[in-house]
């Protein structure tokens, strides 16, 4: 019975969100397991499709990555074990004119915005404007009341989280990877350097498809 009213209070959350991201035209649609993410996913990945990563632990936790590999996609991954750093960042700058980006979000919002906070920028960067397509996979655990409610999570929830996996030299770890929640931190310790807003896709309707998952994916 638990279990029920959850999966009941999920989807309707899930529900409201996606009305709004469609609203704000974006493409939006909702599965209830991992398992159905990644085989949406696979159908919207046509063969010769050239795809660019953003960072992402959603994507490894629904198996995306593996499977594209495993079809022999042409993926272009600058996270791939061994790269060094010149060519990791020459992938994520050729990610700008790939067909298709597949990214997670750090927060979606009930009325229809995505929230994020990057480091580098690279990912936002992509999201915003240069791959023809975007396909933004977030767990339930993402979305979020409104864009005040995202930045919280991201700097207290996420953030944390995510520095602590980096091993930083002690002069670049960031204060949050200690404590476990934001210090509003000064460079050259800080990691939260660029946050932006997506509100809506008017200006290239439904380019970014947002895909919520109905399980608690990333951080």
């Amino acid at each position: 019975m638990e279990q029920k009213m959850r999966q009941w209070q999920r989807e309707k959350w899930a529900e409201q969100t996606i009305k709004n991201l469609r609203k704000n035209y974006f493409a939006a649609s909702y599965v209830e397991s991992a398992q159905d993410a990644l085989a949406l996913i696979m159908t919207m990945l046509p063969p010769e499709t050239e795809i660019g990563l953003g960072d992402s632990l959603t994507l490894k936790e629904i198996g995306v990555l593996q499977a594209m590999e495993e079809r022999g996609d042409n993926v272009l991954n600058p996270w791939r074990q061994g790269i060094r750093r010149e060519e990791s960042l020459a992938l994520r700058r050729q990610a700008f004119t790939t067909d298709v980006f597949l990214t997670g979000t750090n927060a979606v919002t009930l009325d229809g915005k995505l929230v994020n906070i990057d480091g580098l920028g690279n990912r936002v960067a992509a999201m915003i404007f240069g791959p023809k397509k975007v396909i933004v996979v977030a767990g339930i655990n993402k979305v979020v009341k409104d864009v005040e409610e995202a930045l919280w999570r991201i700097k207290n929830v996420a953030a944390p989280v995510n520095a602590r996996k980096h091993d930083y030299p002690a002069e670049l770890r960031p204060p949050c990877s200690e404590g476990g929640f934001c210090r509003d931190c000064a460079p050259p310790r800080r990691i939260c350097c660029n946050t932006v807003i997506i509100e809506n896709c008017a200006r290239d309707k439904e380019r970014i498809t947002v895909l919520i998952v109905g399980e608690e994916l990333g951080y």
